[in-house]
């Protein structure tokens, strides 16, 4: 089976999906960009001031779940790209010999549905930090011991077995599309569920960062963004290897010069 999405698919319709793919980002960045703006000018009654002076309704439950679902979708999409050309090529392909896959979207939103699961459990980690008033109105982590626990943890996380075999599955999209295919629509969104189950095996760790650096803080945001997006597209070789284990260090020695100083 061809590896390259560039064999599989004609140009325009590469074109298409990644523009799709950058459109639905964009949307997602410029909710989330409209939200920190906001912030230092909200009313007493908005739902994101209402959250740092009472304890959450389910009101606020939804409000910051919609929230990390919208930041995951514009923070997880451009690194799926590949694989999301792959599998359009494959899709391509099997109509060109009768025999039809169930459509992009459909294993696009097994991604994003996984993205949604894991926004559960990140809000459901606000909430407790909420309550345990460790968070600023920035929402990043008031506990020093916290925030170095935090980066200690992403960076031995960078560094273990575990991590490697997810990586290694985000960017052998080929392989895994291979290992894991079924047929239909619900086939197609499984593929998308598992695919997303390992890229959040990889980044899990790396979201929980968000807590250091604010989870309103766009920089740090973004920064998250393009090492997850580098560290998948960058060709498995030298610096494809190596740039986690840097990463794992340097968070590990951020942790331990946080607790000193």
């Amino acid at each position: 089976m061809p590896t390259a999405p560039s064999s599989l698919l004609p140009y325009r319709d590469r074109i298409a999906i990644l523009l799709a793919l950058i459109g639905v980002s964009v949307l997602a960045w410029a909710y989330v960009i409209y939200l920190w703006a906001k912030m230092p000018a909200m009313e007493p009654a908005s739902p994101g001031m209402i959250m740092q002076l009472h304890p959450w309704t389910p009101t606020d439950f939804i409000f910051m779940f919609l929230m990390w679902a919208i930041m995951m979708v514009g923070m997880m999409l451009p690194s799926v790209a590949p694989m999301t050309l792959l599998y359009a090529g494959m899709v391509r392909k099997a109509e060109r010999q009768g025999t039809p896959m169930a459509p992009t979207a459909a294993f696009v939103s097994g991604y994003v549905a996984m993205w949604c699961v894991f926004s559960v459990g990140a809000t459901l980690a606000q909430w407790g930090l909420h309550e345990a008033a460790m968070l600023s109105p920035m929402m990043r982590a008031t506990s020093q011991t916290l925030g170095a626990t935090l980066l200690i943890g992403a960076g031995v996380y960078q560094l273990s077995s575990w991590k490697t075999v997810c990586l290694d599955h985000c960017r052998s999209p080929a392989h895994f599309i291979v290992k894991h295919w079924r047929p239909g629509a619900g086939g197609a969104f499984r593929l998308g569920l598992h695919h997303g189950a390992f890229c959040l095996g990889c980044c899990w760790a790396l979201m929980g960062l968000l807590f250091v650096g604010g989870v309103m803080n766009i920089l740090w945001i973004a920064a998250i963004t393009i090492f997850v997006f580098l560290e998948k597209v960058l060709p498995v070789g030298l610096w494809g290897h190596r740039v986690s284990g840097f990463a794992g260090i340097g968070l590990i020695v951020g942790g331990l010069g946080l607790l000193v100083w």
